[in-house]
């Protein structure tokens, strides 16, 4: 009989039963929906009261081609936006600089200046829609012009609802987008949180994002551990600037991805929303339910798609979305089956849409709460899991604690080391891709393509950089000058920054001003290697 063991480390008996649930407390362990510690869900009638929302993520280009994109989805049925920029827009770096030439516009949306924004949405009402910013070392001065945005569209402040990423100790682990050092870094997420908090209540403005750092090469228990270890810093954050946990923590969200085998992603959310919640009412004294809620986006990693049959991606996205809807999404988004090619097509991503709407009308999925508790299978999982989460919790201490690790390059050597275990694993064929190492066959050569390619035109780079400079002599420059002083000065004393930064955003200055007036006082982060 042939060993099963997932990806956490759990080896997988050939049958369950009573037994493995031996010395578990049903009622406080697993519980009723929208009942603490939420194991089953975080409401009670999950989607019989509301679906899952649901968000591709896209950018492409300039931000008129991502606003007839935005309108395109959203004409088929989906109902938020999840923005993706270009590097040189999450690097702070204007479109003209020489570090951006030939990435603008490439894997996202340029973006300069509030102008930008404005054409990106133009025609989207911001207090009607529920907007995704998939930004982290740029996060206050992308949010500031979406906040401005919104102000000049005369939406209510309450009626805003946006979740930028904003989660910069993943970045520093996983992704790489940083700017700042790590404390300046800090503090501008929690000058974001503390602001968003006081000015715009229904935005979400920190995305604890695991998505990344597991596509990074990390395993399911690791993913949750290391989400809830920076969602943990983020919480001691702002309990040091003297923010109430309840003032704050009812709008921290998750971003984590879903691939790989259904029913151990099932108990991976399973668990960490357990853990979540005793976390938060137990260790930081939290008294609102919301606080102790584990919100999340729930999305496929593309890289468990394959460039081999592109078509079978399709499948592996189906899978992907019942997983997530098993697993109690709040919000979902799935990888295009062109994801291992190109920039999504249309088409691909409607596929993806109409897969995730499928799911949600079709499959049954949503017909009742947590349709697998009690299964002897997952709630041994789910209880095992907890374990190895608690494990690699445990680790992140001994290395002094996420923020520590971080700054020392432990985290990201761990995160590299589980990358490199898991190419060994499939390139012996331990873990099993069909097309890729099993089921082969002799496949005609067109079977790998037949995907339409995203063709870059290097006239968007150009248009924007025109744009940009046509921006520079139209504006009060006098202003702007003035704005990006006042930032500077204000980034050498303790102060929350978003006021200047907003200030900043509404005289026209350009994002990669922004970022190099708080660069002068701040510098910039270089990486610590570690083998």
């Amino acid at each position: 009989m042939k060993e099963v063991i997932l990806h956490a480390g759990i080896p997988v008996k050939p049958v369950y039963g009573p037994e493995d649930l031996a010395g578990r407390d049903f009622a406080r362990d697993v519980g009723r929906p929208g009942e603490y510690p939420y194991t089953r869900g975080i409401h009670p009638h999950m989607y019989r009261e509301r679906l899952w929302t649901m968000r591709q993520y896209i950018g492409l280009g300039t931000p008129m081609e991502t606003n007839a994109r935005f309108k395109y989805l959203m004409a088929h049925g989906q109902d938020a936006l999840n923005v993706a920029f270009d590097l040189p827009t999450q690097l702070g770096l204007d479109s003209d600089h020489p570090r951006a030439e030939g990435e603008v516009g490439m894997v996202g949306m340029a973006v300069d200046s509030l102008a930008d924004m404005e054409e990106a949405f133009a025609g989207i009402l911001l207090d009607r829609v529920s907007v995704s910013l998939t930004i982290n070392g740029m996060a206050a001065p992308i949010t500031a012009m979406y906040y401005a945005l919104a102000e000049k569209q005369g939406a209510a402040a309450d009626r805003v609802v946006t979740t930028p990423q904003n989660d910069i100790l993943k970045e520093f682990i996983a992704r790489g987008t940083w700017v700042y050092p790590v404390e300046p870094s800090l503090r501008l997420v929690a000058d974001l949180i503390e602001f968003s908090a006081r000015h715009y209540p229904r935005s979400n403005p920190v995305s604890v994002c695991g998505y990344h750092i597991r596509e990074a090469g990390c395993t399911t228990a690791q993913e949750m551990a290391y989400g809830l270890a920076i969602a943990a810093a983020y919480v001691e954050l702002m309990l040091a600037r003297g923010m109430d946990v309840d003032d704050f923590a009812p709008r921290i969200s998750f971003n984590f991805t879903c691939w790989g085998k259904i029913f151990e992603e099932v108990a991976k959310f399973r668990a960490g929303r357990r853990l979540y919640a005793r976390m938060m009412r137990e260790r930081f004294g939290a008294q609102n339910s919301k606080s102790w809620m584990f919100r999340s986006l729930i999305g496929g990693g593309g890289s468990a798609f394959t460039v081999q049959e592109p078509e079978n991606n399709i499948v592996r996205g189906a899978y992907i979305a019942l997983a997530a809807a098993l697993a109690g999404a709040q919000t979902m988004a799935l990888p295009t089956y062109d994801e291992a090619y190109t920039i999504p097509s249309a088409k691909a991503q409607l596929i993806a849409l109409r897969t995730m709407q499928i799911c949600a009308e079709e499959s049954g999925a949503a017909d009742t709460v947590d349709p697998l508790a009690g299964s002897y299978f997952v709630e041994a999982i789910t209880n095992q899991m907890e374990e190895k989460i608690l494990e690699e919790l445990a680790h992140v201490e001994r290395m002094g604690g996420i923020v520590e690790a971080v700054k020392t390059g432990a985290i990201q050597a761990e995160v590299a080391r589980q990358a490199y275990l898991f190419e060994q694993k499939l390139a012996a064929g331990e873990i099993k891709k069909v097309g890729v190492n099993c089921h082969v066959g002799d496949r005609p050569a067109e079977a790998d393509r037949g995907v339409e390619l995203y063709t870059f035109d290097p006239r968007v780079a150009q248009a924007q950089i025109a744009k940009l400079q046509g921006l520079r002599r139209q504006r009060d420059n006098g202003a702007v000058a003035a704005a990006l002083r006042r930032l500077t000065d204000e980034a050498r004393g303790p102060g929350n920054l978003m006021d200047p930064i907003m200030a900043a955003v509404k005289s026209y200055a350009t994002l990669g001003e922004i970022a190099d007036a708080m660069k002068t006082v701040f510098g910039e982060h270089k990486e610590p290697v570690k083998f």
